[in-house]
């Protein structure tokens, strides 16, 4: 008896020891998930079509987990097209076969199949996004990811009574499928779409009063935390709240230096964190999400609408309205761009790299090239691409190539400076071609970059927000006209400049971001206006793995899908 009474004393003592000195142990976990990708009647405008969903759900399903969690989502396709998922902004350290894009990190998940997305939450707390990366799925198979800190680490702002995830996106009365098939067809832009959604709802539309629309449920003297998301596919969005205001606490799952606006600009693929105060007593208040362009180029004019209301109000009780923004009040995007700088604590330090070894300048834009079966282009078809080079797709992941040594994929010749240059703000050239191929610009590991993006006027100028795969980046600058290598250095911001994954290339414009190459693997970059990824305004960045496993991409999992 004295036998086991030492040996069950030695037990829990070992125990207490073990879980005192093991606070990752504790605190991190792994966190399942089921995707189920299936068709669904949905009715909008007054009118129903069936839709891609994840587990039936517009907005799918938010994805909770905290700082250090491993995560699981088993996604099986049920519908017939081939499907992928991408985490938005999450940076996937070594995982890159979790990254989702098709036909870049892996190959498509064929209907009846499914895959096993496998990766952790490392060094990023706030809201992102998952989206369908294939086709134009995105447009209803799309959610939030909510990454808390880790327990006991409290937000670097005032704790909110509640937290309210907010979805913006767009709507179709068609099926956007053929939208797109149409529009490449023609060689011309396809049709914009009918709404815009809150949380999966337009709210009243002329065309269709009857609809109802998302309800903010507040109590007087109480703070929320709104996790702001834009799922759109291909518009720029003002999102206000009649009457209140908003502090600005966080974007991309980086916190900021707090500041008060009416009206955030929010990009598709971008998300905002905001604080608001409902310092009213009561009432109803109107709720606005509408287009922002800047450029003379055919948008969805259509505001969405839903509703802040206090406890007690009335649904019939009127309601304070407030103007939204002008379609192309730049201005009012700017004062909310220009507030944006990192924190920058002791606890989250801005680590913008100052030494330099990859200064590239890629210009973005459109173009046209020939298209003899376009019949409504006249011949041509409108084109986009990066330094003149519209992206090929392959047929063959870009990664597995990579990692296999798979030749005749892709060549690793992607240009780091335009290889026609001219006036890019100032009058287009006569040749408006581009050149087309699936081209890669290679980085080794842990080099640091400074990449301008360079906007054109080529058929318009306009604002191209674009997204980076795999890394955070810094925004240390940006300006109207042409880059002036010799002169706009000298104002970039080096100490605490906004850190993101996806970014506005102003219209007319440029922006200089900064990033050091710490990721092995294939990472994509493109528009995430998803017409002009479409039309080819994409390339991707190959890190070659680092010394030993720690710095080397891990070998593919076992259910990765085959092309």
């Amino acid at each position: 008896m004295e036998f086991w009474v030492r040996v069950l004393s030695f037990a829990v003592t070992l125990a207490c020891f073990f879980f005192s000195f093991s606070p990752v142990f504790v605190e991190s976990r792994v966190r399942r998930y089921t995707f189920n990708v299936v068709m669904k009647n949905s009715t909008k405008l007054c009118s129903t079509k069936p839709i891609v969903t994840v587990n039936g759900r517009f907005p799918g399903p938010p994805l909770y987990a905290r700082e250090g969690d491993n995560v699981l989502v088993r996604v099986t396709n049920h519908v017939k097209y081939n499907v992928t998922i991408h985490w938005h902004g999450i940076r996937q350290i070594r995982t890159g076969w979790s990254d989702g894009p098709a036909y870049i990190t892996q190959c498509p998940i064929q209907p009846g199949q499914n895959y096993v997305y496998n990766f952790t939450v490392t060094g990023q707390r706030g809201t992102l996004l998952w989206h369908a990366h294939i086709l134009w799925l995105r447009v209803t198979v799309h959610g939030a990811i909510v990454i808390l800190p880790k327990l006991g680490v409290p937000y670097p702002f005032p704790k909110p009574n509640k937290e309210v995830i907010v979805v913006l996106a767009e709507w179709w009365k068609s099926d956007t499928e053929a939208v797109i098939n149409e529009a490449m067809k023609s060689g011309l832009a396809p049709n914009v779409s009918d709404a815009h959604t809150i949380n999966g709802h337009p709210g009243p539309q002329s065309n269709c009063s009857s609809l109802g629309g998302f309800n903010l449920k507040v109590e007087s003297g109480k703070t929320y935390l709104l996790r702001i998301i834009n799922a759109a596919l291909n518009e720029e969005l003002f999102f206000k709240i009649a009457g209140h205001k908003l502090t600005v606490v966080e974007v991309d799952a980086v916190y900021v230096k707090p500041f008060g606006v009416d009206t955030i600009v929010i990009a598709p693929g971008q998300t905002t964190n905001a604080l608001i105060t409902a310092d009213k007593a009561s009432g109803n208040y109107l709720v606005s999400a509408s287009p922002f362009m800047d450029s003379p180029v055919a948008v969805d004019n259509n505001t969405a609408t839903a509703t802040l209301r206090y406890s007690g109000t009335l649904a019939s009780a009127a309601t304070t309205l407030a103007s939204v923004p002008a379609l192309n009040a730049t201005p009012v995007a700017n004062n909310f761009i220009d507030a944006l700088r990192s924190l920058n604590s002791k606890t989250y330090p801005a680590k913008v790299p100052l030494k330099v070894d990859h200064r590239l300048f890629f210009t973005v834009g459109l173009g046209v090239n020939p298209c003899p079966s376009c019949k409504a282009g006249n011949g041509s078809r409108v084109v986009a691409a990066i330094n003149n080079v519209t992206f090929t797709m392959p047929t063959t992941a870009l990664l597995q190539a990579h990692y296999f040594n798979k030749k005749g994929v892709f060549t690793a010749d992607f240009p780091g400076t335009p290889q026609f240059p001219f006036n890019y703000t100032g009058t287009p050239p006569q040749n408006l071609a581009t050149t087309n191929g699936t081209r890669v610009y290679r980085l080794s590991y842990n080099s640091s970059v400074e990449l301008v993006l360079q906007d054109t006027g080529l058929i318009a100028p306009e604002n191209h927000p674009l997204h980076l795969h795999g890394f955070n980046f810094f925004a240390v600058g940006k300006g109207l006209g042409n880059y002036n290598p010799s002169t706009d250095p000298a104002k970039f911001n080096l100490v605490d400049p906004v850190e993101r994954n996806t970014i506005g290339v102003p219209s007319g414009g440029w922006v200089a971001i900064r990033f050091v190459a710490d990721n092995p693997g294939v990472w994509f970059m493109h528009c995430h206006l998803e017409v002009h990824t479409t039309w080819g305004l994409k390339m991707a960045f190959l890190v070659d793995n680092g010394v030993g496993p720690n710095q080397s991409l891990i070998p593919p999992p076992r259910d990765l899908p085959k092309c």
